[in-house]
């Protein structure tokens, strides 16, 4: 059986940064143009400095220079190819955070604003960085923890045999897939991530990244373009309710 990862709101906090305050942590990403960029990068993608600053509705000069603090804080990475600077979120610590924080601007005082299309489609499936979240997200971490796959308690996962089995048999091998690049070093197995919409957990860590790869490279689901929104296909549907005993929404 897997030893569960501790984890949680503070924990992924916490991860951050090193040798930064929560107040510079709480500065930094609190200006709203920064704070556009960061949801921007919230699928795991690597973006240019340009597309950041569209995100963000400001100009190059002003872009580069919130490129360069959140750098340094080491919220974001640089990636560089050939002549070209691509910058992504530093690690799943950061987008875990930044979606707990969007759980907690959920919860707080109601404003108006029209709902769109893609307001409920991100409600339904979205990627959180490089796992599921959303209804769908949250459906299958439901659906796992109720036949005993799955275990989670306080931000921890922990996979139990049947989950080894399970996981196996779905085509999934975990102890082939150590993280996501630089980051495999330390990453959790199976952790919580807490859900901004639906305000419930999605499974994080290794296993939720394995799992929205291997969905997607088995068609059941796909990304909706210019959007962290996913859909799920109609061989997704069937393949839900079939291996994990639910219909998506």
């Amino acid at each position: 059986m897997t030893a569960p990862a501790r984890g949680g709101i503070l924990a992924a906090m916490s991860n951050l940064v090193s040798g930064t305050t929560l107040a510079e942590i709480a500065a930094l990403i609190g200006d709203v143009a920064r704070a556009n960029m960061l949801s921007a990068l919230m699928d795991g993608r690597a973006l240019s400095a340009g597309e950041l600053a569209f995100h963000a509705g400001v100009g190059a000069p002003t872009t580069s220079g919130h490129l360069a603090k959140l750098t340094e804080a080491k919220i974001l990475a640089v990636e560089k190819q050939g002549r070209h600077r691509y910058y992504r979120l530093a690690t799943p610590a950061v987008a875990e955070a930044l979606e707990a924080l969007m759980s907690l601007v959920a919860e707080g005082p109601k404003r108006y604003r029209p709902t769109g299309p893609r307001d409920e489609a991100m409600r339904a499936a979205r990627t959180c960085y490089d796992h599921l979240a959303g209804r769908l997200g949250v459906a299958i971490a439901d659906g796992l923890v109720a036949r005993d796959l799955v275990r989670l308690s306080d931000g921890a996962g922990l996979v139990t045999p049947e989950g080894d089995r399970f996981l196996c048999d779905f085509g999934i091998d975990l102890s082939r897939r150590p993280g996501r690049g630089r980051e495999a070093g330390g990453r959790p197995l199976c952790r919580t991530c807490l859900d901004w919409s639906e305000r419930r957990p999605h499974l994080a860590g290794r296993l939720g990244a394995a799992l929205c790869d291997h969905l997607l490279r088995k068609g059941w689901i796909e990304r909706v373009k210019d959007s962290r929104a996913i859909a799920v296909t109609p061989t997704g549907s069937a393949g839900f309710a079939a291996v994990f005993g639910f219909v998506p929404e």
